[in-house]
């Protein structure tokens, strides 16, 4: 029985919202944040989401020597990100004077950037950012870093996705009057900042300034993100929202000059580049580091932290630890859980002669499903990794043309064998139709299909660029209903509480994580059905034919070419 959807909702006209609306205008008022209880009140969502909504990949680095060159880390660090992200790239350095130089485009971080280009990247500091196809546009213009000159010339990048874009781009215009260039939420968060920094009026800011500056955004802006910027001769900042959704974390390095650091979306880009003492940013903390000292405050006190849980399913690389879990763990954990799924399903009848993974991301979860069935693991597909991820390729004809450019079936593991798949998660179902049909072109006798994950029923609207839910194909449908529109014999989902507890286990102190996906519990209390209806007018493969032309903003001189 497919349940519906309940929506909780924040009233904009309440003068205890920190963006209300009084007579036709928005203003704001400084509120403290209750994290303990979501939002109750009424509020109907129109028209709220931006055309963009990323899940990317950032990082941020100062280096001790202010005579180094940081580039070639940020470029390694993008380099070991790039799973987060295959569309666009972009780094901006601070050198001396604070001048900022900048190379981005699209493509992959290899496409991106060359010798050349990296060597004009001067400077001792810097921000990455790498993006994967998203919703709207696939124009250089909305590649980040983004960049302002005023006040005191800030670069940014975000991974997530804000709630209320909307009312902030109103605020922008209406009342900050700064003009904002691109459909991208990170331009948004960054003239939010910008603007709060600017109420200092002072020649020059400092620490304190810019905790307040956080602060503030902290109180206007809802949704998940995990940020890093970048003040001209100043310093680095990182911050995460108050739920800590999206991830970031913080490491540092020894060098002759001192100790080199660094904000990335994920530890095995510092693990990779020789960082220690890594650590998670905090739900609702900033972090500020110049070569004098880092400072660190928690400006909005939480006693929840609601990661995504998806990270842990699909995004994030294995060898990396998120919130203190590894993934590689909690996707072992996943397996034996759905190993018990599968025989509740089956019962006595477990007629599976094989257990087969859909590389790469389910292996993990796969082998372990393998070993407590007692059922033969084998590898039947062979990956072209060239190929980037499909289900966020913009347009379905595109993403059906992939799927078996990805994948080729080997037909000596499927040939007369009754085989169990095993994937993280069924999304629009294109991918697993066209695998399970392999599968079956293979030699296969029976197709049953495991997923690592839920039934994905309603779209993310935090960062993670998934479709309609009519485009879903687990929506309004049953496990039954499943298994018949992707052609398997039969589909076994990992049940919710299961899944959480996989990844829970490994930290016990999160007791909750954001299974929106899942159950329609969105964590920020501020989605309804309206929002909706707006958000499924944005990512339908309809809109995602319109206007991705290679426009450049106005901004920094950017050195990319091609």
């Amino acid at each position: 029985m497919v349940k519906p959807c309940l929506f909780r909702s924040l009233d904009m006209n309440n003068s205890q919202n920190p963006l209300s609306l009084k007579q036709g205008h928005l203003s704001l008022v400084r509120t403290p944040l209750d994290l303990k209880s979501p939002p109750h009140l009424p509020f109907s969502f129109l028209h709220l989401l931006s055309p963009l909504s990323n899940m990317c990949g950032i990082s941020a680095i100062i280096l001790a020597d202010p005579q180094a060159m940081v580039c070639a880390d940020l470029f390694e660090s993008l380099g070991l990100l790039q799973h987060r992200g295959q569309d666009a790239a972009g780094i901006v350095t601070s050198g001396p004077k604070g001048r900022l130089f900048q190379c981005k485009g699209n493509g992959m971080v290899r496409d991106v950037f060359d010798e050349k280009q990296l060597a004009r990247l001067i400077g001792s500091m810097g921000t990455g950012h790498v993006r994967y196809p998203t919703a709207g546009s696939s124009s250089m213009s909305e590649a980040q870093p983004f960049y302002v000159n005023s006040p005191y010339g800030i670069v940014f990048a975000h991974n997530g996705n804000l709630t209320n874009t909307h009312e902030l781009r109103t605020f922008l215009d209406k009342i900050a009057h700064r003009h904002i260039n691109t459909d991208s939420d990170s331009e948004v968060l960054l003239n939010i900042l910008a603007n709060n920094l600017q109420k200092t009026g002072k020649f020059r800011i400092n620490e304190e300034d810019i905790f307040t500056a956080i602060k503030d955004l902290y109180s206007q802006c809802r949704g998940g993100y995990a940020c890093v910027a970048m003040i001209a001769g100043f310093g680095i900042i990182g911050f995460r929202d108050p739920h800590g959704i999206r991830p970031l974390v913080l490491g540092r390095r020894k060098s002759a000059a001192g100790y080199d650091y660094m904000f990335a979306s994920e530890s095995v880009a510092l693990d990779a580049l020789g960082f220690t003492d890594i650590e998670d940013v905090k739900p609702g903390e900033a972090i500020i580091i110049t070569r004098e000292q880092l400072s660190r405050r928690q400006l909005v006190s939480t006693n929840a932290i609601t990661p995504c849980i998806f990270e842990y399913v699909y995004f994030a690389r294995q060898d990396s630890i998120i919130d203190g879990i590894s993934v590689y763990k909690a996707r072992l954990s996943m397996g034996e859980a759905l190993a018990n799924e599968v025989k509740r399903s089956f019962g006595d009848k477990l007629d599976i002669d094989v257990v087969i993974p859909v590389p790469d991301t389910a292996r993990a979860a796969a082998i372990q499903l393998s070993h407590k069935l007692n059922i033969v693991f084998r590898e039947g597909f062979n990956k072209n990794r060239y190929v980037g991820r499909t289900f966020i390729m913009p347009g379905q004809e595109t993403r059906l043309k992939n799927v078996r450019r990805k994948l080729n079936a080997m037909a000596l593991e499927f040939q007369d064998k009754n085989v169990l798949l095993v994937d993280d998660s069924i999304v629009r179902g294109t991918t697993s139709k066209e695998i399970i049909q392999m599968a079956r072109d293979a030699g296969a006798n029976k197709v049953y299909f495991a997923s690592c994950a839920p039934g994905i029923r309603y779209p993310n609207v935090y960062g993670i660029d998934m479709p309609t839910r009519k485009e879903l194909v687990a929506h309004g449908r049953t496990d039954e209903e499943v298994a018949t529109a992707i052609g398997a014999d039969k589909v076994i989902f990992q049940r919710l509480d299961d899944l959480v507890e996989s990844v829970r286990r490994y930290n016990p102190e999160i007791k909750k994580f954001d299974t929106s996906v899942f159950d329609c519990h969105y964590v920020t209390g501020d989605v309804d059905e309206d929002y909706m209806t707006s958000l499924e007018g944005e990512r339908n493969d309809e809109v995602l034919k319109i206007a991705n032309g290679d426009n450049e903003s106005v901004g920094l001189f950017n050195s990319f070419s091609k």
